[in-house]
């Protein structure tokens, strides 16, 4: 089994900065992509970053100079550093990572989400 555990989210004013993790357990072979979505209250859930495995990064109008993705290859960890965060920025945030397991078994896997408020 692969599992996805996010964490570091929370309640920040405006302005302010988080940083989530995301890191990948089980029988892992190989992590490819890896990515943050978020998803706001009635509203579908939206791309913020994705990095390659060879670490190029792509990233959403809204939060780009903002947030910033990385990842650790040794720790199966990926992180967002989210800065100068907005009320708009208010939502669950999901990882995901397309990871080919010990069997040889490739798919996307997702987080359970961790939600992130920004107050005014």
């Amino acid at each position: 089994q692969v599992q996805l555990v996010e964490s570091g989210g929370g309640l920040v004013q405006a302005g302010g900065s988080l940083r989530l993790s995301c890191a990948a357990s089980g029988r892992i072979f190989s992590i490819n992509a890896m990515g943050w979505y978020r998803q706001a209250l009635g509203k579908e859930r939206e791309l913020v970053a994705t990095i390659t495995s060879g670490g190029s990064t792509n990233y959403a109008d809204s939060v780009k100079g903002r947030f910033t993705i990385s990842r650790d290859n040794a720790k199966n960890t990926k992180y967002l550093q989210m800065n100068s965060l907005k009320p708009e920025d208010t939502a669950v945030y999901y990882c995901n990572a397309d990871i080919t397991t010990t069997m040889r078994y490739s798919r996307r896997y997702w987080g359970q989400g961790t939600q992130v408020t920004v107050s005014s």
